[in-house]
C-alpha cells in the first residue's frame, strides 16, 4: 500500500511535470491541454490551475453516467494541474527549434512514465479516462469512439479560444499510446491479468491526459 501511494502521487506530480514540457516547447500540446491554454488565454487564470478546474467539472459529468470516482481520481483533480502550473512558473524559455523539440519529446516520455506509475498504482482512473469508460458502458460505444469524439470536441474548442495546436499534438497522439504501453508493465504494482486490464481501459487517460 505504500508504494502504491508514493507512486500515485509520484505519478501524478511528474504528469503536470511532462505537460509543463510540452507547454513550455511551444510547439503543440495535447487537447485536453489545449483546452486549458485556450481557456486561460481568455481569463488570466494560470493553466494548471484551469487543468484543475476542467478536471472538476469533467467529474460532474461522471453522475448521469454513474460513475464512481476512487482516490486516484480525487488526486489527479488536485495535483496534476497544480504541479503543472508549479513547473510553469519556475522553467526558464526555451528557444531555438532543436531545444523546443528536446523538450517537447521529453515531455512526453515523461509524461508516459508518470502514466504508468499513476495508473500502476491501482487507485481508480483519472477525471478523463472516468468519462470516456463511463460513455462506453452506459451508451455502449467502443472505447475508441467515446476518446475520439472528446478529445476532438475539446481539441476544437480550445484551439478556436487560442491554444496552441502543432506537431507536438500530433507527436503526442502517437507516441504516447506506445510509450504508455512499455511503462506499464514495469510499473504495474499487481502482475499478470491486471496489467492487461489496465492497459485496455486506464491508459486512455495518458492520451492525453489526466
Amino acid at each position: 500500500m505504500t508504494r502504491r501511494v508514493i507512486q500515485l502521487f509520484v505519478g501524478l506530480i511528474l504528469y503536470g511535470v511532462g505537460c509543463a514540457m510540452t507547454v513550455e516547447a511551444g510547439l503543440g500540446v495535447d487537447p485536453w491541454t489545449v483546452l486549458a491554454e485556450g481557456i486561460s488565454l481568455h481569463t488570466g487564470i494560470g493553466i494548471g490551475w484551469v487543468a484543475n478546474i476542467l478536471g472538476f467539472f469533467v467529474l460532474l459529468l461522471w453522475i448521469p453516467l454513474r460513475q464512481k470516482p476512487g482516490i486516484g481520481t480525487i488526486a489527479n483533480i488536485l495535483l496534476v494541474g497544480t504541479s503543472m502550473q508549479f513547473a510553469l512558473g519556475i522553467f526558464p524559455p526555451v528557444s531555438g527549434i532543436f531545444a523546443q523539440f528536446g523538450v517537447l519529446l521529453g515531455g512526453i516520455i515523461v509524461v508516459a512514465v508518470a502514466s504508468g506509475l499513476y495508473i500502476g498504482a491501482h487507485f481508480g482512473p483519472g477525471p478523463r479516462d472516468g468519462l470516456m469508460t463511463g460513455m462506453h458502458k452506459r451508451l455502449g460505444w467502443p472505447i475508441f469512439a467515446c476518446r475520439a469524439l472528446v478529445e476532438l470536441t475539446v481539441l476544437a474548442i480550445g484551439w478556436f479560444l487560442g491554444g496552441t495546436v502543432g506537431i507536438g499534438t500530433v507527436l503526442f497522439a502517437f507516441l504516447i499510446g506506445p510509450l504508455v504501453h512499455l511503462a506499464l508493465p514495469l510499473l504495474d504494482t499487481r502482475r499478470g491479468a491486471p496489467t492487461r486490464a489496465a492497459a485496455t481501459t486506464e491508459p486512455a487517460e495518458a492520451t492525453p491526459s489526466r
